[in-house]
C-alpha cells in the first residue's frame, strides 16, 4: 500500500516505491540525490505546519518541501 511522505511523522521508517507523474526534471534530481526505488530512508523532523520534511537516506539528510515529497510513491517499512 503507497503512502505519502506526509503521512509519516518523526522516527517512521519507510521504502520508496516509485515516483507520481509529475515534473520529470525534478523526479530525475531526486534519482541523483540517491532518492531510487526499493531505498530506505527514516524521517527525522518535521516542521510545525508540515513543511519541510528532513529524512535520512543514505548516510546523508536531505529536507524536501511538501510538493518535492509529494512525488515519491513510499510504503511503511
Amino acid at each position: 500500500m503507497d503512502i505519502s511522505v506526509q503521512d509519516l511523522k518523526p522516527g517512521d521508517s519507510a521504502r520508496i516505491t516509485g515516483f507520481a507523474h509529475g515534473d520529470r526534471d525534478y523526479r530525475q534530481r531526486l534519482l541523483a540525490m540517491g532518492l531510487t526505488p526499493g531505498v530506505s530512508f527514516r524521517v527525522t523532523r518535521v516542521a510545525p505546519l508540515g513543511d519541510p520534511v528532513e529524512i535520512s537516506v543514505r548516510d546523508f539528510t536531505l529536507t524536501l518541501r511538501r510538493n518535492e515529497a509529494a512525488i515519491l510513491k513510499v510504503e511503511r517499512a
